[in-house]
């Protein structure tokens, strides 16, 4: 007899979070989320998504490159917004900060995806390499934009925050 009661309990606690589940987020029990790996940090102020750290950005994220990331997202469908960031760059640490990050925070759409790429300082790697030749990429602050796989804009200039939003919005409607 115990052990009906303790299968009815476990079956109505499973439903109950299921439905849950559900009404918080909206996604249907079964449904592919994208694969948020971890929370990390003190106050958990750090996310992951696909592997890599995001920077900036909630429904379309904006996340530090990694190679896995990069391509667990390509095959999405999604605007993949490349920004060729070196650390040691002004224009870069100014853009990044005043127009790049707010507006992948503005964004309320799903269809983009960002990534700070590393180029040319001392954190950049032989797969950040290997992309900025990929798409001709000649210095730092460029900005690439990729879509089911092909280059649909590369820009050396900097932008605002309201440039970022006016190219974006081109690629994604």
């Amino acid at each position: 007899m115990n052990n009906i009661i303790t299968i009815i309990v476990v079956v109505v606690v499973a439903a109950v979070v299921g439905g849950l589940f559900f009404f918080q987020t909206g996604i249907p029990a079964g449904s592919v989320i994208p694969p948020v790996v971890e929370l990390v940090g003190e106050d958990d102020d750090e996310m992951r998504l696909y592997g890599a750290i995001v920077l900036a950005g909630k429904s379309s994220p904006l996340l530090d490159f990694t190679k896995e990331s990069y391509d667990a997202v390509g095959a999405s469908g999604k605007l993949i917004v490349l920004y060729f960031y070196a650390n040691w760059c002004p224009i870069c640490k100014e853009e990044t900060a005043n127009a790049l990050y707010p507006a992948f925070n503005a964004l309320a759409g799903e269809g983009v995806i960002g990534f700070r790429v590393n180029y040319n300082d001392d954190e950049t790697d032989d797969d950040e390499r290997s992309l900025a030749r990929e798409f001709g990429v000649a210095y730092q602050h460029t900005k690439v934009f990729v879509k089911d796989g092909a280059r649909v804009l590369k820009s050396p200039e900097g932008w605002t925050k309201e440039r970022y939003l006016t190219e974006i919005a081109t690629f994604t409607k």
